[in-house]
């Protein structure tokens, strides 16, 4: 019974699977007793299935029971209490409450290389999941250095292609990216992909994983084409292997639409949300985590779409939902809080956008600290919402610290240090000191042209930007060899119609005619 359950949960069927897991747990309390081995295991599969349906609370519940038991039964020390201990550990981080995960996580590490041996696979696997907390918290250089440890030991103790060690090279690379080093972060996932190609088989779900993965890092670089390509395969291999309602599937329509979102192929990436959206409510579930995500991401192209009101309709449920369900200082609560924010924003309710994001900022200090990077968004966030009310010297304050916490803790030249510094940019540009903005947009530019390269749409954004201010200083020459080199590259690097393109030819055609230069003026337009 249990192993139909756990193919059950496999296949994505968990309601199947929790119906089965119930029933053992039942005949296993009744027929074994409620603390034997085998009753402690089935109370921890049914506690699985609850949280991979997002039911948190019930597992946390039943997982809280398993460890006090096992603790009691089998010593604080035995193998299986330290598999319970790491399992609560697991839903205190779907729940957000990282110190709790930590702690018990500290723990389970210290116990395990004490008891095991630190290059036993549960003490590895101990490692790697503190990594992955301290990543969540934003200490990703604590979780590097973890990781690299990790990789090195199973690449030594079960050799470079064993499973795990795929794995522990996995999320190596996703903390590269998370730091913005892509470059090695893509050198990692190819290298992981092709060793699970070759050892697991193209249709193997850790291998369309990787592959997933290895996408989502040409996104970051601005490789579209590559992205889009790698995450048709893998949605046509996830709809004829897993079935096209998998959860797994579910993910890779969703990762496919957000690359057509990135490319300015809005009404493709709606179709898709809409479809994977419609799927979600009814095979999770309305509010399952995956559900409330998928509702974001459909409300997030309707913002690109100019759809506002549509945008917001769903902003507010996702909002609701989240605060009844995780609870109003949840993470996921919390970027539905900020998703909000930004589409009043974008509909001139500053104040109503103000007090979101007020709100928001207060609680992601208090819950992830001051330093986190999403507090930092945050405050990035509230900070262009004081410039757009002409709350200048508000916003300045704000962009300040934030970039000067941003190179400190993520470095100065990492993406969102460059964001910081665009950002700043802008606000001395709107405060009319030119040469203060004309120096951070210079020193910007070529950061993002070394690091990013010079077709990335970031450098393109930076270009541009450095373009505006040289025109409003008169510098019309400058300006313009800047906007014809950024207007090549995007034609040929997002294609004609891209909307980033279409803004490009925009602000040449502007211009043009700033120099009197009318038919030019008239032909770009």
């Amino acid at each position: 019974m249990n192993n139909l359950a756990l193919t059950y949960v496999a296949q994505g069927r968990w309601d199947e699977a929790e119906r089965l897991q119930v029933q053992n747990l039942e005949i296993g309390k009744r027929v074994l007793g409620s603390e034997h081995p085998g009753t402690l295991t089935s109370m921890n599969n049914l506690a699985s299935t609850y949280k991979a349906q997002g039911r948190w609370d019930e597992a946390e519940r039943l997982q809280v029971q398993n460890l006090e038991i096992r603790k009691r039964v089998s010593g604080p020390e035995h193998p299986d209490t330290l598999t319970s201990m790491n399992n609560l550990a697991s839903t205190y981080e779907d729940l957000g409450r990282w110190d709790e995960a930590e702690r018990l996580q500290v723990q389970n590490l210290e116990i395990g290389k004490r008891v095991l041996g630190p290059e036993h696979p549960a003490t590895l696997t101990s490692m790697s999941n503190l990594a992955l907390t301290y990543g969540a918290q934003g200490q990703r250089d604590e979780a590097e250095k973890l990781q690299v440890q990790n990789l090195e030991i199973h690449k030594r103790v079960l050799g470079p292609e064993h499973p795990a060690t795929l794995t522990s090279m996995s999320n190596l690379a996703l903390t590269y990216k998370a730091q913005g080093r892509w470059d090695e972060a893509e050198r990692l996932q190819v290298q992981n992909l092709e060793i699970r190609k070759r050892v697991l088989g193209l249709e193997h779900p850790a291998t369309l994983t990787s592959m997933n993965n290895l996408a989502s890092t040409y996104e970051d670089l601005g490789r579209w084409d590559e992205a889009e390509r790698l995450q048709v395969q893998n949605l046509e291999i996830g709809k004829r292997v897993l079935g096209p309602e998998h959860p797994a599937t579910l993910t890779s329509i969703s990762n496919l639409a957000l690359t057509y979102k990135a490319q300015g192929r809005w009404d493709e990436a709606e179709r898709l949300q809409v479809q994977n959206l419609e799927i979600c409510k009814r095979v999770l579930g309305p509010e399952h985590p995956d559900t409330l995500t998928s509702m974001n991401n459909l409300a997030s192209t309707y913002e690109d779409l100019g759809r506002w009101d549509e945008a917001e309709r769903l902003q507010v449920q996702n909002l609701e939902i989240c605060k009844r369900v995780l609870g109003p200082e949840h993470p996921a609560t919390l970027t539905s809080m900020s998703n909000l924010a930004l589409t009043y924003k974008a509909q001139g309710r500053w104040d109503e956008a103000e007090r979101l994001q007020v709100q928001n900022l207060e609680i992601r200090k208090r819950v992830l600290g001051p330093e986190h990077p999403d507090t930092l968004t945050s405050m990035n966030n509230l900070a262009l919402t004081y410039e757009a009310q002409g709350q200048r010297d508000e916003a300045e304050r704000l962009q300040v610290q934030n970039l000067e916490i941003r190179k400190r803790v993520l470095g100065s030249e990492h993406p969102a240090t460059l964001t910081s510094m665009g950002n700043l940019a802008l606000t001395y540009c709107d405060q009319g000191r030119w040469n203060e903005a004309e120096k951070l947009q210079v020193q910007n530019l070529e950061i993002h042209k070394r690091v990013l390269g010079p077709e990335h749409p970031a450098t393109l954004t930076s270009m541009s930007n450095l373009a505006l201010t040289y025109e409003a200083q008169g510098q019309r020459d400058e300006a313009e060899r800047l906007q014809v080199q950024n207007l090549e590259i995007c034609k040929r690097v997002l294609g004609p119609e891209h909307p980033d393109t279409l803004t490009s030819m925009s602000n040449l055609a502007l211009t043009y005619k700033a120099q009197g230069r009318t038919s030019r003026y008239a032909r770009e337009c």
